[in-house]
């Protein structure tokens, strides 16, 4: 199992829309997660910094870097643009996070 956290920024005033978009979410876009080997994922928000956290499971053998060829995934990038930092294809700006300390 691997482990995987990054950051994002939301645009100020944009977490109750970003929380129901994820409330409600495409089934075909969370089976494409799972597909690609991500069995658990959490986002948490930092209402001082605008700062999305988000934490993955993944499983050893995932695909989860191809997960941002898939035209489901492209149509949520679109969808999100509007509450978040982005690239100019709609991406989300995110900085990955170096795990230094883990417990079971």
């Amino acid at each position: 199992m691997i482990r995987n956290a990054f950051t994002m920024k939301l645009k100020p005033d944009c977490v109750a829309e970003y929380k129901k978009r994820h409330d409600e979410i495409r089934p075909e876009l969370a089976r494409a997660h799972t597909d690609a080997g991500i069995f658990d994922y959490s986002i948490y928000f930092d209402e001082k910094t605008l700062t999305l956290f988000a934490f993955q499971k993944l499983t050893d053998d995932n695909t989860a870097d191809n997960l941002k060829n898939l035209e489901i995934v492209q149509q949520w990038w679109d969808h999100m643009a509007d509450l978040m930092e982005t690239h100019p294809d709609n991406m989300p700006v995110f900085s990955p996070l170096r795990e230094v300390f883990h417990m079971d």
